[in-house]
């Protein structure tokens, strides 16, 4: 089993008109075995901005940290909230230094940028970033995500749509992954408000 799916997990982030969508499951395990059935996996780094961490829990939650002491150092110097592309950029430069003990995450970022423009990207455990303009995908359901969001996918979406569509696209894809499910958490985030769900899927 590799090091990345030791505890589960399944992310994904999708684009729609002026927003963007970040989903995750809530299962926390100890390879088939079930630990917490809500664990947090998204984390919002300002109201425009939402990164989450698929792999190696103990590693996301270090690095979240990191993140956030970076992030508020940049808020104290610059008086502004940092770009999602910027972020992204800071997120990529912490995982390559680190390219030769590296921390077991894929991280996947999601933000709104100049003119309410959203943009998604992911990258490998060394910050090797893979951007996208419609959706990304992470973690141990990847592989059925990637499915499923291909099929419902549409350009365009206003928020209510955004939120079926990824919110379907995760509850189906966890139902074909063991190491992921017990539910989900969703933010859907506009210009001008967050708005975060709990989903209720299977619990077996």
């Amino acid at each position: 089993m590799s090091i990345f799916e030791y505890n589960g997990s399944a992310l994904v982030a999708m684009v729609g008109k002026n927003c963007f969508a970040i989903a995750s499951d809530r299962r926390l395990g100890v390879q088939l075995q079930t630990i917490a059935t809500d664990f947090q996996r998204i984390s919002k780094i300002h109201d425009r901005l939402f990164f989450g961490l698929s792999g190696l829990a103990t590693d996301a939650q270090t690095l979240y940290q990191r993140l956030v002491f970076r992030h508020k150092l940049y808020q104290l110097r610059e008086e502004r909230d940092m770009k999602p592309e910027t972020f992204a950029n800071l997120v990529s430069a912490l995982l390559y230094e680190k390219r030769f003990g590296p921390y077991f995450c894929q991280p996947v970022i999601a933000g709104l940028g100049d003119e309410d423009k959203p943009f998604i990207c992911t990258m490998d455990s060394i910050g090797a970033k893979e951007l996208a303009k419609d959706f990304v995908v992470a973690g141990t359901a990847s592989e059925s995500l990637y499915g499923a969001c291909e099929s419902m996918f549409k350009e365009d979406m206003e928020p209510e749509e955004l939120f079926e569509t990824v919110s379907q696209a995760l509850l189906s894809s966890v139902d074909r992954d063991c190491l992921s499910g017990w539910g989900g958490h969703v933010y859907v985030v506009t210009p001008t408000e967050v708005k975060e769900r709990i989903l209720k899927g299977r619990m077996d």
